[in-house]
């Protein structure tokens, strides 16, 4: 049997307090681990950029020039932040499948565009902008057609899907 020197004993004093740091070590990192996933999770998630809205049964919208005005709020979540942001679309329907929806966000500064059936044109009232029917920009500064939605119809439904797409002259 070895024989220990005294000097290289451990007191029972010092080996409890050892045995206690380690049993307290182990348990924190243990617990630790749950809050760390907790507060990190929010900035793994998937940030979903482009999805489908519904915007109705496609019987509410008529067939014919004048276009139908849709609002919808989407929430977004990145993270910890959470926005909300408002939308509105024009929506022309020319048949039962030929469907167009519109942004009503001028392209020159924003500001959002109005239907005016008088002279069957979107107006800008930012700076006299003026648009037909499908959006291309007839008058004023705005630099091209307003942005356009990718729709599709499943059971009835008008669907969009954002973000919208920038349409060249």
């Amino acid at each position: 049997m070895a024989h220990i020197s005294p000097s290289k004993r451990i007191s029972r004093r010092d080996f409890m307090k050892a045995t206690t740091a380690a049993i307290g070590g182990f348990i924190g990192l243990a617990t630790s681990f749950p809050v760390i996933g907790f507060l990190v999770s929010p900035a793994l998630r998937e940030n979903k950029a482009a999805s489908w809205i519904d915007l109705g049964p496609l019987e509410k919208y008529p067939i014919g020039a004048t276009p139908s005005s849709f609002e919808f709020t989407q929430t977004n979540v990145n993270g910890w932040e959470r926005t909300a942001l408002s939308y509105s679309v024009f929506v022309v329907r020319k048949d039962e499948k030929t469907v167009r929806v519109l942004s009503n966000v001028c392209t020159h500064l924003g500001c959002r565009v109005n239907w005016h059936p008088d002279i069957e044109h979107y107006v800008s009232p930012c700076h006299d902008g003026h648009f037909d029917l499908t959006g291309k920009n007839v008058s004023g500064p705005p630099p091209r057609p307003l942005d356009e939605f990718t729709t599709k119809i499943e059971n009835g439904n008008l669907f969009i899907q954002l973000p919208p797409f920038k349409r060249s002259a």
